[in-house]
Parts: C-alpha cells; structure tokens; sequence
C-alpha cells in the first residue's frame, strides 16, 4: 500500500470536528431563517446563503425542510431542559426557582433564534410533514414539581393547587412571550414575565 493513503486517526478527529461545526451553522441560520421568515418561505437556498455553504453541504447534514425543521425543534427542546437544569442547579427555594426559571426564558425567547424559531415553529406545526417535539408538557411538569415542594414548605397561600398555578403560570407565559413577539418583537417580553409573577407568584418577583 502506498505511503500517505491512510488517514490518521487526527486526521478523521479534525474532519469530524468540522462536520459538526458546519452542522451547528446550517442549525443556527435554518433557526434565524425560520424565526424571521416562517417555514412556508424558508427554502433550503435562504439557509445556504446564509450559512455560506453550498446547498450540497445543507443537504449532507439534513435531507430536506422536514429535517431541518425538526432538528431546529428538537434543539429548542433541549435549550429549554438546559436552562431548567441551571436553575435547578442554584439550589434556590422553589418559588423562587419557579420565577427565575420564567424570567430567565423570557430572556432567551428575546435574545435566542433558536428559540424564537422553536415557538414558530410549533405554531405553523400543521405545514410541517414531520411529527414535532409536544410543546409545554415538559416545562408544565417542571414547574409543578417545584410548586408541590413549595406547597410542602408551606410556601404557597393557604388552599392554592400546585397542578392550577402550573397551568397558569405556563399559559400566561407563553401567552405572554407570544404577545410580546407580535407587539414588539419580544424586547420586553422579561417585563410581561414579572407582571405575571407579580399577579400569580408575588413572592417570586425580584425587587
């Protein structure tokens, strides 16, 4: 066998490393392009030229529209379980956890692409011929654990259901951010949320 045909295991290490940088750019630009445009308009050549890539490349990592739409959900999803991982971390009272957790995805719907294109995405779900990620359900069920601990503490008012202010607090929130998106493009979507934590958990409102 001729000298230099193998490649070396550093070699395949680098390549990798770039197919996973390139799929991380096609990710952000399809998000961006999503969130600006909607997935109706979003053709395969807007996230191309975007990236900077060729359609060749975009097609590599992701077969069609589907895909990319999906991946672009799967990744909200994820972004969403991160962030209440890092408030779970801080090892704050519930209520107050609860409060930090919104506040804090209010400010990641505001200033993340792949957030506002996950949001509208789930909205346009109908136009989209690939089974989507179930909105809410896993945010609804974090914050209703913390509320029954809050509830265990002593820490809501006298006779309030844990499962009830969940349902409010989470439709509120994504009524809200909603809102804020059409009225103002989400600038102050972390305002909305502490009106809403003022009204529902006053507690949880920092001062």
């Amino acid at each position: 066998m001729r000298q230099g045909t193998r490649q070396t295991p550093a070699a395949g290490d680098l390549k990798q490393e770039r197919a996973i940088r390139t799929r991380a750019l096609i990710l952000d630009a399809a998000a961006e392009t999503f969130a600006n445009k909607g997935y109706p308009d979003t053709t395969m050549l807007d996230v191309a030229q975007l990236t900077g890539a060729t359609k060749g490349a975009v097609y590599f990592h992701f077969a069609n529209k589907n895909a990319l739409a999906a991946a672009v959900a799967d990744e909200f999803y994820t972004r969403l379980s991160l962030l209440a991982e890092e408030v779970e971390g801080l090892g704050l009272p519930p209520r107050a956890a609860v409060g930090e957790l919104l506040l804090r995805t209010g400010a990641l719907f505001r200033d993340n692409k792949i957030a506002q294109a996950g949001a509208r995405l789930q909205l346009e779900h109908s136009l989209i011929d690939v089974s989507l990620p179930t909105p809410f359900v896993g945010f609804l069920t974090f914050i209703s654990r913390l509320l029954h601990f809050a509830e265990a503490d002593g820490d809501l008012p006298e006779g309030a259901d844990p499962d009830v202010l969940s349902r409010v607090l989470v439709s509120a929130f994504f009524g809200a951010q909603h809102m804020s998106w059409v009225l103002n493009d989400r600038q102050d979507v972390v305002d909305r949320v502490q009106e809403i934590l003022g009204a529902v958990l006053p507690a949880t409102t920092p001062a």
